[in-house]
């Protein structure tokens, strides 16, 4: 059974990611916890353990909420594998994920983007920024509207500097076993060519794919691009369903997401981006 945390504020855009991880594992055993996380003045507790009762207004409500939420997904749900459950936590965002990870045996989070009238502009919220780089546990990042669909092609950006452990490969085979998708992988070359190091990596994830996935794989590289544009440009003349990366490739995940804006929307905004952990 797949543990899967969904932390949802009630906006479309949670309950949409939820939606596409519901319609993505469909033939897979999961049960989803749906999680909203409040402030430590909204449980009507304060810090120093004092009451603050009259700063709890909006909790009931919004429990009320969840617990509707939880019963029109289970509702409108046709999978049987599939268990929905409602949490309702309070503290620090990250320490809060963190915990339930621990608590729950968690395999995987859910979040989706924010809109463009939010904080910055930018592509991702600072609590998904915070996920990836603070919390050590498997992420799926679902595009504000996007709708679930087959998932025929799956980009793996890399430029082979890091040696992909069995934790990432397994995750990488799940996926591609789920999507029956075929993987594109594409480097970005700065160089003219590979250092002894990224050949042995390389190698080593060839190596890999022609095993497990035998002619299911294409091997990319692009040259005098900068790393965003490469993977745009890409992605959108691929024909890029889903977008698969290492959290260890900081490089690539801060050119991608961190920086993206949107004023410069693009294609790789409007698909799924799923970052692995060891």
């Amino acid at each position: 059974m797949k543990q899967i945390l969904v932390p949802t504020d009630f906006s479309e855009n949670s309950f949409n990611a939820l939606a596409y991880a519901v319609a993505f594992y469909k033939n897979t055993a999961c049960t989803f916890y749906i999680m909203n996380i409040g402030t430590l003045s909204e449980s009507g507790i304060a810090t120093n353990g004092f009451a603050l009762n009259y700063n709890a207004i909006d909790l009931p409500s919004k429990m009320a909420l969840l617990e509707e939420k939880i019963q029109e997904i289970s509702k409108n749900n046709t999978s049987k594998l599939h268990l929905f459950y409602g949490l309702q936590e309070f503290g620090n965002f990250i320490d809060i994920i963190r915990k339930t990870i621990v608590e729950k045996k968690i395999d995987l989070i859910v979040m989706g983007t924010k809109g463009t009238s939010t904080l910055k502009n930018t592509f991702i919220g600072s609590n998904t920024e915070d996920v990836i780089t603070k919390v050590a546990a498997n992420l799926l990042i679902v595009p504000k509207k996007c709708k679930f669909q087959p998932l025929h092609k799956i980009v793996f950006p890399t430029n082979f500097n890091n040696f992909y452990s069995f934790d990432i490969l397994q995750s990488l085979t799940e996926i591609l076993r789920i999507s029956n998708g075929v993987l594109e992988v594409m480097s970005v070359m700065v160089t003219e060519k590979l250092n002894s190091s990224q050949e042995k990596n390389k190698n080593y994830l060839h190596e890999y794919l022609d095993e497990v996935f035998e002619d299911r794989y294409h091997f990319y590289s692009e040259k005098n691009k900068n790393v965003k544009d490469a993977i745009e440009d890409f992605t959108i003349t691929h024909a890029i369903d889903m977008t698969i990366m290492a959290a260890k490739n900081l490089n690539y995940l801060q050119q991608l997401l961190f920086n993206s804006t949107i004023k410069r929307i693009s294609k790789h905004t409007k698909i799924p981006v799923f970052v692995l952990h060891e």
